[in-house]
């Protein structure tokens, strides 16, 4: 046990020891001071930007920069649904594989371009070498690069400044973050043992009929798999993921995956801080954060570490459950990877959600819910600071101070945005497909799992879906042809069909609308005047605003969401707990 908590311990201080490097890299990249790769970018950028046709001293309002980034990943969708639809005879394809089903293609599209990478298909066997690296790894870069460009615009107008361009943060974010990451993950990966190349499977005889031969699949894998996660991208080139040693081989590239993952989302909180001249508040935030996060992980670990009661009882000894998790990794660092990439929205996996103790399961929602632990590609620190502002206003109301954030107001127009945002879209992009779902169980939902672990796979591949995270606790009849079809031995497609079309109104409405919301309050804030601090202002740099602000993201995500956490990981708690499953 002790030396599961040591590795666990380790990662996360590798974590928080680049936390203040990279943050402020980040920040000297977007407040356009120099940085070392300036002599090699600068002309490419300027290329870019000519291309483009912008300028970098040309500023967006909110609006202005919503519909760029609607406008560019319409492009981008339609460019990815050719290619996936024509996969069969463009190139790349060296084992011939055949376009999908126009409803597969759809959901894929809609989910790479998202950031959410949610896969309702096996990598290998649907997808061609060129599906996979000119159309997903394509979407990989832009879609987390849009994220991040969300998340300084934000930044931004909280901070009194103009929100910036979206093509030039875009162009920015890939060039100076993603790119120089990924060149240098890549090659690590492939001293490692992950593949990357263009042949096609690797044929061998079986070991029990040299006449019968047996495929493995190869690929272009090692440069997919660090923006994968760098990106929170987390969509596996196969169809295991992280879990497949051809991804993820060994103990050392697990952790430069945990790493990559959490990197981004941890250090743009300390980018904020120097936007904002306030790095205290940001040492604070990110103190709030990562309790929460540490408590998460505590749980998670403690459930798969004491395992299964009834089979504990069977066996007549604790043992760890290790039930879909790879023994090179253990509960350790399955739990701890299952904990960051739902905290993250990564959605990479390195181990089955599904078989988590119902404690995980509890968990992983709740991530889900929240979307700050430590968030989305850069969309979610930009959450954390819209429950910054409720929590202003909030705790303005309680003590009868005036609700400022950062020396500017919080009034009606922005309260209004942050609730509706935190309030109103998440829960509805999951509860009501999940109700709908869940009102015909056999025609819509193909449940492979009764009672409250069958409830809990419907929410969440709804929550994974409206979080941009992209996992899945599986067992759902969710791809072509549906598993239900398999085993019934009919024809019927309607669970696939339900789930690639009813996930892609959760991934859009996940995505777009807190986005342009996001935007908004922004270019809100940005246009207020700063009031100077008096005796009156409540300080938002304290440890006791920093433990309400805390509160008042528990207690709105509790209140929430706690009905079908009732109905699904707890309620399969207590049922375990009697030794009835």
């Amino acid at each position: 046990m002790l030396e599961g908590w040591i590795q666990i311990g380790l990662t996360l201080l590798i974590v928080v020891a680049i936390t203040p490097f990279f943050g402020r890299y980040m920040g000297r990249v977007f407040l356009e001071q120099r940085t070392f790769l300036d002599p090699i970018l600068n002309p490419v950028e300027r290329v870019l930007y000519s291309l483009v046709g912008v300028q970098i001293q040309d500023n967006m309002t909110g609006w202005q920069y919503a519909r760029a980034i609607l406008y560019s990943n319409v492009v981008m969708m339609l460019l990815i649904f050719f290619l996936i639809a024509n996969q069969g005879w463009l190139p790349l394809n060296p084992t011939k594989i055949a376009a999908p089903t126009w409803d597969t293609i759809l959901h894929t599209t809609i989910s790479f371009i998202t950031n959410t990478n949610q896969q309702h298909y096996s990598g290998e066997t649907y997808l061609s070498y060129g599906s996979q690296m000119l159309g997903l790894g394509y979407h990989m870069f832009t879609s987390a690069a849009t994220g991040i460009a969300v998340a300084i615009a934000f930044i931004r107008g909280l901070t009194g400044r103009s929100l910036g361009n979206f093509y030039v943060d875009l162009i920015r974010s890939i060039t100076r973050i993603l790119l120089p990451i990924s060149i240098i993950g890549g090659i690590i990966f492939i001293a490692l043992g992950v593949p990357e190349t263009l042949a096609g499977p690797a044929v061998f005889p079986t070991l029990e009929d040299p006449n019968i031969s047996q495929a493995i699949a190869l690929g272009p894998v090692a440069h997919f798999e660090i923006i994968k996660q760098l990106g929170e991208n987390g969509g596996g080139f196969f169809a295991i993921n992280s879990a497949h040693p051809f991804e993820n081989p060994n103990a050392f590239s697990n952790l430069i995956q945990i790493v990559a993952m959490l990197s981004i989302p941890t250090s743009l909180i300390y980018t904020y801080g120097l936007f904002a001249n306030n790095i205290k508040q940001a040492w604070l935030l990110y103190g709030m954060v990562g309790v929460i996060f540490l408590g998460f992980l505590i749980v998670t670990a403690i459930g798969e570490y004491n395992g299964n009661p009834a089979v504990n009882t069977l066996l007549g000894s604790q043992q760890a459950n290790l039930e879909g998790k790879e023994v090179r990794f253990g509960w350790a660092q399955s739990a701890l990877f299952a904990v960051s990439t739902t905290g993250t929205m990564c959605g990479a996996v390195n181990s089955f959600h599904d078989s988590f103790m119902p404690a995980g399961g509890f968990i992983f929602l709740s991530n889900m819910f929240l979307q700050i632990m430590w968030g989305g590609q850069g969309t979610g620190t930009a959450y954390l600071f819209a429950y910054s502002i409720l929590a202003v206003f909030v705790t303005g109301l309680m003590v009868g101070r005036t609700p400022e954030f950062l020396g500017r107001k919080i009034e009606k127009r922005e309260v209004v945005l942050a609730s509706f945002l935190i309030l109103l879209v998440h829960p509805i992009a999951i509860l009501i497909p999940g109700a709908i779902a869940l009102a015909f169980p056999d025609q819509l939902a193909g449940i492979s799992n009764p009672g409250f672990h069958g409830f809990s796979q419907v929410i969440y591949e709804y929550a994974s879906a409206a979080a941009n995270n992209g996992s899945g606790f599986e067992g759902l009849g969710d791809s072509q042809p549906s598993p239900l079809a398999i085993a019934t031995g009919t024809k019927t497609t309607a669970t696939a069909l339900w789930w690639n079309l009813s996930t892609c109104f959760s991934l859009l409405a996940g995505r777009y609308i807190p986005i342009i919301g996001l935007l908004l309050l922004a270019d809100s804030m940005s246009r207020k005047q700063a009031v100077p601090y008096t005796t009156g202002t409540l300080r938002t740099d304290t440890g006791l605003f920093t433990g309400v602000t805390a509160g008042v993201i528990l207690i709105l995500g509790a209140l929430t969401f706690f009905p079908v956490l009732a109905l699904g990981p707890i309620g399969e708690a207590f049922f375990i707990s009697k030794g009835i499953g």
